[in-house]
Order: structure tokens, then C-alpha cells, then sequence
């Protein structure tokens, strides 16, 4: 339970400083990894810098609640009156809209009107969105939920960066980008200094910037080196709706198309068209998992110009068709029912 620090009386200079407070709203399901690299730096500052920070655990009804893995925490209470203190950070899992409703919604816009500071972990996101609290973005979230997230929200900018600092929102991609969000968060507030005394406790080669890859950079990816198949790897992954011909993409990077398609031999033993294809349907599984858009709309956003030869490309690398890919259980919920939300 959260334990308020004692104010300082009149005489008593030397009494502690209350530190910032920082509450983390659990959401059904919420994930635990996230979770835990979100609160650890807080109580490693407060080793070098004692009572530097607070927290305090929510969830929508003030109930134990269970991570995606099983686990259960005990909360400190439920939402409570919107408060200005400190920061309120929104920890989802794969169904962030579950436990979302109208009046969550209206807590949020409430506790944003008084000056609190918000935030997101991961699919979080999809809450603060939901509430209509993350205004035009940019804001980031895990690269994998990113493309259901832009269908939904179509109007909110997104980026590829760990995390996401902005006047009145906080957001980052999950798993260990949370550790980077709250260093940068530290660092701003109390130094570089204990930035970096954190990161050492957790055996961090570096503190990553904002801008650090989500995904294995592509030469980690698939372990290529040359610097003319990194380029047009690189190329088709920007050219995924409108993808370019093996002609455009052996111009674009300076080499004949026989050239590219000996680099594709030598290094992936494959060729570029056959790579090519296997990005946009590993795309467009993505979309038809965590997205709620037609079949023939997910052709097109992945540049097949027939629903009927991206159903047989679809069969013919998943050994299944788009249609039972979409029937099958979904990884994550992130698309279920739209919850209509009230005006705030």
C-alpha cells in the first residue's frame, strides 16, 4: 500500500521532501514485463536518491488484478477522484479495450483536465486513445499492435520510437522500452548522473534513445552485411502497399537486376521477388490478426491487386487462407467492440 510521506512542519527544515508520485492503472491482463521494467527504476532512484519517488497501484475496481501471464497483483485501491499528482501510466496487455468503459474514459479526461501528467505501457495506448486524452500524437506502442492501432485511430500519429515524450503524454513500446522511458524520465528530472547509476543496476550495456529500433536492425534480423542488399531490404519493408519491381529496386540502389537477384542467392538463398512477397503477407497476417479490416482491404494495404491471388500467396506460405487466418483465436483483443465513450 502506498505509504504518504510526512509533510514538513513550519520549523522542521530538514524534514523529507515528498516525492513524485507515480500511479500505474493495471488493466486486465495487463503485461507483467512491462509492468515491472516501468516501477523497477523508480525503486533503484530511490537507492541513490531516497524518497525521490511514490507509486501507487490502480485497477478499474479496486480489485487484485491478474497479469497475461497468470499472475496476480493486490492494488492499492481504484481510481479514486481524478487527482493532479504526478503521473497516472496505463499498463494493458493484448486486451487493452476489455475492461474500457464510458466511465474510464471520463476519469481520464477528468484526471488530464486537473494536470496530471499521462501515460501508457504498451497497448495502454489503445486506453488513452479510447478517451480521446493522447490529442494528435505522435505517440508509440508496441510495433506489432501499431498497425490495429492506426486502423482504429486513424487520426492519431504514430511512431516507431522505444518511447515517446510529450508535453502531456507518455507512451512507450513496452517489454524493456520501459526501462529507457523512465531513465529518460529521471534524467530530465533529476540528472544524468542517477540516469545512469540506474541503468548500471540492471547490467545495461547503454541507455537507448528514443529513437533505438523496435525490430533487430536488418542486418541483426538476417544477419547480412552487404551494404547493398541492407539498402533495398530496406526498401521493400518502406514499399510495402506499393511495392516496387525488382527493376525499380536494382536502379534505386545502383546494381542491374541480375546483380540483385545474385546478392538474394549469395546471402538469403532466395530471390528478391520471392523475399519481396514474404514481407508483405508476414504484414498482412499482422493486419488480419490484430486489425479489424476486410480481407479485400488487407490485399490492397499489403499490394496484391487481387483478393483472390493474395488468398492463394496467403495459402500457399501459411497453409492457410485469409479467411481461417481471421476465423482462427487471436493473439490479442485489441480490436474487440468499439466502447463508445462520454463527453468529458
Amino acid at each position: 500500500m502506498l505509504v504518504a510521506n510526512p509533510s514538513p512542519s513550519a520549523g522542521d527544515a530538514a524534514a523529507p521532501v515528498v516525492g513524485e508520485l507515480v500511479r500505474f492503472l493495471l488493466m486486465p491482463g495487463f503485461s507483467m514485463m512491462g509492468f515491472v521494467s516501468a516501477i523497477e527504476p523508480l525503486r533503484v532512484a530511490n537507492r541513490f536518491r531516497p524518497g525521490a519517488y511514490r507509486w501507487q497501484l490502480l485497477s478499474t475496481d479496486g480489485a487484485a488484478v491478474s497479469a497475461s501471464n497468470g499472475m496476480s497483483l493486490n492494488v492499492d485501491g481504484d481510481p479514486g477522484p481524478p487527482s493532479s499528482q504526478g503521473w497516472l501510466i496505463v499498463v494493458a496487455g493484448f486486451e487493452p479495450l476489455a475492461a474500457c468503459t464510458p466511465a474510464l474514459g471520463a476519469w481520464l479526461r477528468a484526471t488530464q483536465r486537473a494536470g496530471a501528467l499521462l501515460g501508457a505501457v504498451d497497448t495502454g495506448a489503445f486506453v488513452l486513445a479510447e478517451a480521446g486524452v493522447v490529442g494528435a500524437g505522435p505517440i508509440t506502442l508496441h510495433w506489432e499492435a501499431q498497425a490495429a492501432f492506426s486502423e482504429r485511430y486513424p487520426r492519431i500519429m504514430v511512431s516507431r520510437e522505444l518511447f515517446e515524450i510529450g508535453d502531456h503524454c507518455i507512451t512507450c513500446a513496452g517489454g524493456t522500452a520501459a526501462i529507457d522511458m523512465m531513465l529518460a524520465r529521471i534524467a530530465e528530472r533529476h540528472g544524468r548522473d542517477l540516469a545512469v547509476q540506474v541503468s548500471e543496476q540492471f547490467v545495461l550495456g547503454r541507455i537507448r534513445s528514443a529513437s533505438d529500433h523496435q525490430q533487430l536492425e536488418i542486418t541483426t534480423r538476417y544477419q547480412v552485411h552487404n551494404t547493398k542488399l541492407v539498402q533495398v531490404i530496406a526498401l521493400m519493408q518502406n514499399h510495402i502497399e506499393d511495392p516496387l519491381a525488382p527493376e525499380d529496386l536494382a536502379r534505386m540502389i545502383g546494381v542491374t537486376r541480375r546483380q540483385l537477384e545474385r546478392l538474394f542467392a549469395a546471402h538469403l538463398s532466395d530471390t528478391p521477388l520471392h523475399f519481396y512477397s514474404g514481407l508483405r503477407l508476414a504484414h498482412a497476417r499482422t493486419l488480419l490478426q490484430q486489425s479489424g479490416m476486410g480481407i479485400a482491404a488487407v490485399a490492397l494495404a499489403c499490394g496484391f491487386e487481387s483478393p483472390s491471388h493474395f488468398s492463394r500467396s496467403y495459402r500457399g506460405l501459411f497453409g492457410r487462407s485469409p479467411t481461417q487466418e481471421r476465423a482462427a483465436p487471436r493473439r490479442s483483443g485489441v480490436v474487440a467492440g468499439r466502447v463508445t465513450s462520454e463527453a468529458g
